[in-house]
This record gives structure tokens, sequence and C-alpha cells, in this order.
């Protein structure tokens, strides 16, 4: 039997904190909550988590989130939403903290700053896709590696071309087929947004180049990745959509947390499909690659338009066309070399995936300049459609 480990839970009263609450909850032997983090949303819900849990240690906002990463415990689970998790990744990772990481935008706008902390094996995805690409790779080495391909559910508009999509309601974008999620991920996983984050975050994950990272509609959410070995071989890590399987094999590792999830039903008939996916209708995975392959500021650009985006979409203030729309003008004018771009010495975004900008590393300040600097623009270009 594996010795307890304290666990830190930052966004607790999010989807991913509920449900980590939930697999703790059903394994005291394994886990020991001691401290909880929350945006202030939802304070009752942290009041009862903090007393249920008998937690000393609470914090409320980002700055307090990323005040209590670094105090004493085996694990870090940061399930907070969007690019507030960044600074809290950074202080983690420099504490020494073993980190679960469900705020895959940490990861996509930080990258070389969150690598150049992280040891090998700190970071342990909570992600279903990349939870189950980790698993999958443990069936051969780097070497025999061909491609990796993340699954995507292709959300609630599935088979619509661009026209279908233009009078789409933030009502149905929100009624996701298969994942209970916030808004934000779940409005993501419409536009397929959120998959071009995960190729993103699957390239500075496993360090594969992204033509060697692929996507393919898989309806059922039951295969949550694949990977493509060298000789033809390919693994898949099957289980119903529950996110507790991937949280508790990131809390647990290296032994599974017996009974985290219902796994699959073999005694059933099922059908599993897989589909190419209709760039033409959903732009969102191509124009991620092109983020990610540039690196730099560029992924925090893309996430921090696709945010603002978001969030006007959810008001009424943008078509859902629309999102992805912006997010590509406001990419293109950063790596075109922009307003943002011009200024200081970003003479051009053009920097490679290791975050270097004319020879100067990237820095916290700089991810922070362009994300700042991305919403302002894309607020912008909402109100001009």
């Amino acid at each position: 039997m594996s010795e307890s480990r304290d666990v830190i839970i930052l966004g607790s009263t999010g989807s991913i904190g509920v449900q980590a609450l939930d697999v703790i909850a059903r394994n005291p032997d394994r886990f020991r909550v001691v401290g909880l983090a929350a945006g202030g949303s939802a304070p009752e819900a942290l009041a009862e988590q903090a007393h249920r849990f008998g937690v000393d240690a609470v914090a409320v906002g980002a700055d307090e989130a990323a005040d209590l990463a670094t105090q004493p415990c085996d694990v870090v689970l940061n399930g907070m939403a969007g690019a507030a998790g960044l600074v809290p990744t950074l202080r983690a990772l420099e504490a020494g903290r073993i980190l679960a990481l469900a705020n895959k935008e940490s990861l996509i706008i930080g990258g070389p700053l969150v690598r150049q902390r992280a040891e090998p094996g700190q970071i342990r995805p909570v992600d279903s896709e990349h939870s189950a690409l980790a698993q999958c790779l443990m069936g051969g080495t780097a070497a025999e590696v061909r491609r990796l391909i993340l699954t995507a559910s292709g959300g609630p508009f599935r088979g619509r071309t661009r026209d279908q999509l233009a009078d789409v309601t933030p009502e149905q974008a929100l009624a996701h087929p298969t994942w209970s999620m916030g808004p934000l991920v779940t409005i993501n996983s419409a536009t397929l947004v959120n998959k071009g984050l995960e190729v993103i975050e699957a390239h500075l994950l496993f360090d594969l180049p992204m033509e060697r990272i692929d996507v393919v509609v898989h309806p059922q959410s039951i295969v949550h990745s694949m990977v493509e070995f060298t000789d033809g071989s390919t693994l898949a890590q099957a289980s119903p959509p529950d996110m507790r399987l991937p949280i508790a094999w990131a809390l647990g590792w290296p032994e599974r947390v017996p009974d985290a999830a219902p796994g699959c039903d073999w005694t059933e008939a099922a059908t599993w499909e897989f589909h190419p996916v209709d760039d033409e209708a959903f732009p969102a995975i191509t124009l991620a690659r092109r983020a990610g392959t540039v690196g730099g500021t560029a992924p925090a650009v893309f996430n921090a338009a696709d945010e603002a985006c978001v969030a006007a979409f959810l008001e009424g203030r943008l078509p859902f066309t629309g999102i992805v729309d912006v997010v590509a003008e406001v990419l293109g004018e950063h790596l075109a070399g922009g307003e943002f771009a011009m200024t200081g010495r970003f003479e051009r975004a053009s920097d490679a995936s290791s975050g270097d900008h004319g020879g100067n590393p990237l820095t916290v300040a700089d991810v922070l300049q362009a994300d700042a600097w991305a919403r302002s623009r894309a607020a912008e270009l909402v109100e001009e459609v």
C-alpha cells in the first residue's frame, strides 16, 4: 500500500476540482487534502469543501493560489481555468511539487518557461487525451513512436458546414454531447479550439513535432487518444468519458487507484467511429498548429484572443464563427509584426519554440504582455464585427 499523499487543489470549486475531491473522498487512505484555492465565484462551496475535508489553508484568487502552490505537499493539482493558471504552475514546479496539470493553458502559453522548470516526470497530465497518450507511450521507447493521435468528440456541431454554424447560440454551444465542463472549455470544444490547444500541449509534453501529432473525430469519446509505433502497431487507451480516471492516474502514479471510475462494459455491443476533422468548418486546429510551430508568445496570443472571443460570444456580442475568425486575425497581426510585435524588443514574433526573442529568453512578463495585447486587440475587433 502506498503512503498517503498530501494534495493541494487549485480551482477546487470547478469541474476538475470537484471530481478530484470525489476521488480523494473515496480513497482517504491514499490522499489527504491540505489546501484549497478557488476564484471566489462560489464562496459557499469553497467553505463547505474546506470544512468537509478539514483543510486549514484556503486561498481565493490567482495570486493567493500561486502562494498556496508552494506550501508543503506531495502533489499540486492545477485545475484553474485559463491563463491565470500560469504563475501557480511555475511556482509549484519551482517548489519541487509534483504537478497534476489540468490547466493546459499554463503549459501552452508559457511552454518554454514551464519546460525549463520541470524535472523529468514532475508534470502529470490530467487532460484525458494526454493522460491516455502518457499511458500508451509506456508501450514502447521514444524512438519507436511514429505519431500521436488525439481524439475529439466533435462537439455538438459535428457534421455541420461553416454556413450551418453561423446562427449557433450560446445555449446550443454549451450543450456538449459527452462531457460536463466549465463554459470556456465547453465552447472551446464546440469550436475545436480546445483540440488545437491540446495539439500544442502534446507537442510540449511529449516533445514531438507538430507534423507527428494528428487529430481524429471520435464521437463516442471512449478512446481518449492513441499512439502509433514504427512497426505499425497502435495502442489506444479506452474508458467511458469520466474525468475521475485521469485525475486519479495523475494523483496516484505510479500506482493506479482502484475503482477510480467505471470501466467499459464489454458484454454490450458497441460501435466506435473515427472521422477526419473538417478543417473548413472547424479551422481552429490548423490555426493552433501555426501558433505552436512558431512558439514563443504566439500560443499566448492564440489562447488570450480566444478567451476574449468566447466571453464576447457568451455575452451575445460575437457570432459563433466569429470566435475563430477574430482569433485568426489577432494571431495574423502578431505574426506579421503588428502593434504588439513592434514594441520594445519584439521586432517580430517569428520566434522559435525555444521561446527566444532575438536572443532574449522568454519571460513571464513577455507572456503576460502578449496576453494583455491579444485580449485588447480581440476586444477591438469584436466591436467591428
